[in-house]
C-alpha cells in the first residue's frame, strides 16, 4: 500500500497551527495523530492518522514521551499487553518517542497503576536502564573520564 505523505503533510500543517492544549498525565492513553512515518515506524490510521499512545513521561505542559499501541497480536521482549475497555492492546515498546500535545485528539482512559508499573519495568529491561547493565568504563555516558 502506498503511503499518502502529501495528505499527512497537510494534516501536520493544521496540527502546527493548533492552539488548544490538553491537560494530560503520565499513565493516560490518548488518541494521537502520529502520522505517516518511514519504513517500519508505527503509523497512524484513518483520515487523522491517529493511533493510541501511552504517556510514559510528561516532559512539560506541551510534550511527553509516549509509546504507540496496537490491536495486532505482538509477542516478544519489545512488546507487552494490557487490557483497555475489555480489549487486549499491545504496547510497542520499541516505538517509544517524544510527542507534542498538539497531536493529541482525545483521552481514552487511564491505565491501572499496576499495569503502568509493569509497562515501565518492561521498558527499563528492554532499554537496559537498570544499574545492572550500566557501562562504567571511563569516558562512557554518565561516567566522565577518570582524572
Amino acid at each position: 500500500m502506498e503511503k499518502d505523505f502529501d495528505e499527512w503533510n497537510k494534516q501536520k500543517k493544521v496540527l502546527e497551527r493548533k492552539q488548544d492544549k490538553f491537560l494530560f498525565k503520565e499513565g493516560e492513553i490518548w488518541w494521537c495523530a502520529i502520522g505517516l512515518n518511514v519504513g517500519n515506524e508505527s503509523c497512524g490510521k484513518g483520515t487523522t492518522f491517529r493511533r493510541p499512545i501511552l504517556v510514559i513521561k510528561k516532559l512539560s505542559s506541551s510534550q511527553c514521551i509516549g509509546i504507540p499501541l496496537s490491536t495486532q497480536r505482538k509477542v516478544g521482549s519489545w512488546f507487552t499487553s494490557i487490557f483497555i475497555q475489555d480489549r487486549i492492546q499491545y504496547i510497542l515498546l520499541y516505538q517509544i518517542r517524544m510527542f507534542s500535545v498538539y497531536r493529541f485528539q482525545r483521552r481514552i482512559t487511564v491505565l491501572e497503576q499496576g499495569d503502568f508499573l509493569r509497562v515501565k519495568q518492561k521498558l527499563e529491561a528492554l532499554l537496559e536502564l537498570s544499574n545492572n547493565h550500566q557501562d562504567v568504563t571511563p569516558g562512557s555516558v554518565g561516567n566522565p573520564k577518570a582524572t
